[in-house]
């Protein structure tokens, strides 16, 4: 995965110190299926992610990464839920842990299509057909294709995917 311009940078001054880094997730509907890409780093399916750039609203940038990842337009309705992915240690060694924002998104427009070197495949797929994924992947999933308002969040005491009501 290309690693964007201004974590370079910051890179020069942290080397491999852990980074606290903005992620989104785009979980992109097309009626009853789901846009997945192959990631070219480790092979497997997963919705369109990716780091969001210093001052871009996140619902933005996962406008985006649809648009560079997969070539399509899509229209952001809503923020499905919160986490984050502690204790990230990249190929080269670079550590960080990402807070993710994850969006409900309608597909617009475009034939989906690898447009950049961050997957290999693109796909839609069936909910009840999706491939086999990282569990925190499919849970940003289910997120988006509920018919929830609130966004879910998951909590530092282990409870995953609850809303708080608190």
């Amino acid at each position: 995965m290309p690693t964007p311009d201004f974590v370079v940078e910051l890179r020069k001054h942290v080397g491999r110190a852990e980074l606290w880094m903005p992620g989104v997730t785009a979980v992109i509907r097309r009626d009853d299926e789901v846009l997945l890409v192959r990631r070219s780093d480790n092979g497997a399916w997963a919705p369109v992610t990716g780091i969001v750039d210093p001052g871009e609203e996140p619902a933005v940038c996962a406008a985006r990464e649809a648009r560079e990842e997969a070539g399509v337009e899509i229209q952001v309705d809503r923020l499905a839920s919160t986490s984050v992915m502690r204790d990230v240690v990249h190929a080269n060694g670079d550590r960080a842990a990402y807070l993710d924002l994850a969006f409900a998104c309608t597909w617009l427009s475009g034939d989906a299509r690898p447009c950049d070197d961050e997957c290999t495949e693109v796909g839609w797929f069936r909910h009840d057909r999706i491939p086999s994924m990282k569990q925190v992947l499919r849970e940003r999933i289910d997120a988006a294709l509920s018919d929830e308002v609130a966004a879910r969040f998951s909590r530092s005491d282990g409870r995953r995917g609850a809303r708080d009501r608190d």
